[in-house]
């Protein structure tokens, strides 16, 4: 099922639909399964951020998510992968990331949708800058090992 397919990643400061994006993925498509999806928001950090402003080195970030994206297509039998990643100024409780993933069965999904979220977190090139709620900037944030910890798991190099 896997073989034939291409994942589609898209970078953009725009919004995304969550259900648009998974009826795209399932639409005339009999043999799926299961439809995984995760969303990634912006958190508030208890009332003190006021936005994240995502920056990301436009070809790099493309090409490093394509990467991910076609190991996950390699590892499961998918029937279809989407990676949204936005960037620019981002509000607590708006959207930041998606991943779907369909396949025939949902273990597939799932592992493929984990192993994506997992590598975005620490090999795609995003940096994010914290503003904060008293009008100040909090600096950048840093990679965490917790992060680093998850890539492990899948037996790859990191």
């Amino acid at each position: 099922m896997g073989q034939h397919v291409q994942p589609s990643i898209q970078i953009q400061k725009e919004d995304f639909d969550l259900a648009l994006e998974a009826e795209r993925l399932t639409r005339g498509r009999p043999d799926v399964g299961a439809v995984v999806t995760f969303t990634g928001l912006c958190r508030d950090e208890q009332g003190a951020l006021a936005a994240l402003e995502l920056e990301h080195y436009p070809g790099m970030a493309e090409a490093e998510i394509t990467g991910i994206a076609a190991e996950a297509m390699g590892r499961w039998p998918l029937a279809g992968l989407t990676v949204i990643h936005r960037y620019g100024m981002i509000r607590p409780g708006e959207n930041i990331v998606m991943v779907a993933a369909t396949a025939e069965h949902r273990q597939a999904a799932f592992e493929a949708a984990s192993f994506v979220m997992d590598f975005l977190k620490t090999e795609a090139p995003f940096w994010k800058k914290r503003h904060l709620a008293d009008g100040t900037e909090g600096g950048w944030v840093e990679a965490k090992d917790s992060d680093t910890d998850l890539t492990r798991r899948w037996g790859m190099p990191g």
